[in-house]
């Protein structure tokens, strides 16, 4: 059987505020589907790796075929290493969002690009790879026909692969390749418990125009409560305290979400957990249930504080609907946080305003306000494509993790003074008690003429 190695190439970036660390569930999928068909598989997930230490692993793997990970915000990471081991292997094969949504330019590197979800495409990849054989009838990749890196060939996109429709008869994500002592250790550190991921579903038929869902396309499929308790049974056997649900949407319907959670009860498990829902898809008895099954914490991707917004969004949600779940989960006694972006093409100054003020006026535990990220394969990046200035850099903006890189309507400065300001009245909110609403009417008019005056 041939030896693969498969490499998650996140390294901390210089400015990264970030404290969230999870371990690599789509590389450890694939992992765990070549494990299960005879295959020896190295995996190295470079989260608490520099450089050099991981280059040297890689190296000293061996591996006749080597697959890498890659988003926006890796790309220059993916490409080194396609560098680094291009003749050490007999394939190099790239994967995962941005590969899967614009492949082309990766075959300037690799032998070939895997789109949308792996598992059988990589295992396909394998058997063609053992048998000297073709890859034109291998369903979900791009490659070229040539003899090698100097002949520039035909680019070859093969069929689109078919979503896989039964999860449960995916094995469990191999876990055991995962550096687990260090996020445990990491999580223990930074938030006082380690916490791993889970993702109970695939994909969200939703098509918000800034998001980007490529490699599950608008699919959404369900693994049983059954199995998804199984493998949460695993995970904290590794010795995990708690679980994030990694779902685009953990609440997308009711029912499956309440028997999740009296699967988790009938067990007996105790243990907290968090996910993400959407506010039209969370009420409180459903919030309640889910409180009594150890959940702890639910994030909502909001994202604006403006209807007109919401809708050129495509959120397919109303500031009331966000109020109203934001509340019901208050109540239920869970730590609510939410998602918002400011400056979003199409924001005016007033409607900044109102998301900021609206954002800071719910009863949240945690506030993330971001700008306006075009990421390739949304919407959001057709429309603005032609004003796409430079890459995804962190490094190069003085401000932090969150860059500008397309030429919009209000300055990289204007944008972090409104996530500032934003934060400083959810602190406000949050921290001052019965004095917050006169602070804040303090602190809101002036800081809002300020941003007006930004440009």
């Amino acid at each position: 059987m041939t030896s693969v190695l498969l490499i998650y190439p996140f390294f901390k970036p210089r400015r990264d505020r970030s404290v969230f660390r999870f371990p690599p569930l789509g590389v450890s999928y694939i992992a765990a589907t070549l494990q299960k068909t005879g295959h020896d598989v190295d995996l190295i997930d470079c989260t608490f790796l520099d450089r050099k230490e991981a280059l040297r692993k890689a190296l000293a793997v061996k591996a006749e075929v080597v697959g890498v990970y890659c988003m926006v915000t890796m790309l220059d990471e993916c490409l080194w290493f396609a560098e680094q081991l291009r003749a050490h292997c007999r394939l190099l094969v790239a994967g995962g969002p941005l590969p899967t949504c614009d492949p082309e330019p990766f075959l300037e590197h690799f032998d070939v690009v895997v789109r949308g979800e792996g598992e059988q495409t990589f295992q396909e990849l394998l058997g063609a790879c053992e048998e000297d054989a073709g890859m034109s009838h291998i369903a979900g990749i791009v490659y070229r026909t040539r003899a090698d890196l100097s002949d520039n060939g035909d680019i070859i996109f093969t069929g689109e692969r078919g979503f896989t429709k039964e999860l449960d008869r995916i094995p469990f994500p191999a876990r055991e390749l995962l550096p687990n002592e260090s996020y445990i250790q990491y999580g223990k550190k930074k938030y006082g418990y380690s916490i791993t991921t889970v993702m109970s579903t695939r994909g969200c038929p939703y098509r918000c125009e800034f998001c980007s869902n490529v490699v599950f396309g608008g699919s959404y499929r369900e693994r049983s409560p059954q199995n998804v308790v199984d493998e949460i049974e695993t995970a904290l056997a590794l010795g995990y305290d708690r679980i994030s649900f990694a779902d685009d949407v953990f609440t997308m319907k009711k029912d499956r979400v309440i028997r999740v959670c009296r699967e988790i009860k009938r067990r007996g498990l105790h243990f907290k957990w968090e996910c993400l829902g959407r506010v039209d898809a969370l009420d409180y008895p459903t919030a309640l249930e889910m409180k009594e099954a150890g959940c702890m914490r639910i994030f909502f991707g909001i994202e604006s504080g403006n209807d007109r917004i919401l809708e050129l969004m495509n959120k397919k949600i109303t500031t009331d609907e966000a109020r109203r779940a934001v509340i019901a989960a208050h109540q239920a006694g869970l730590q609510v946080g939410a998602f918002f972006i400011i400056c979003y093409p199409g924001d005016s100054d007033d409607t900044v305003l109102n998301t900021l003020h609206f954002a800071t006026s719910l009863p949240l535990d945690y506030l993330g306000l971001s700008m306006p990220y075009p990421l390739p394969g949304t919407e959001l990046y057709k429309r603005t494509k032609d004003r796409i200035m430079r890459d995804w850099h962190p490094d190069d903006s003085p401000f932090g993790s969150h860059v500008l890189i397309f030429d919009a309507d209000f300055s990289e400065a204007k944008m972090w003074f409104g996530i500032m300001k934003g934060q400083a009245q959810f602190e406000i909110r949050r921290r001052m008690g019965k004095l917050a609403p006169l602070l804040l009417d303090l602190f809101e008019k002036p800081t809002d003429a300020v941003f007006r005056r930004l440009r």
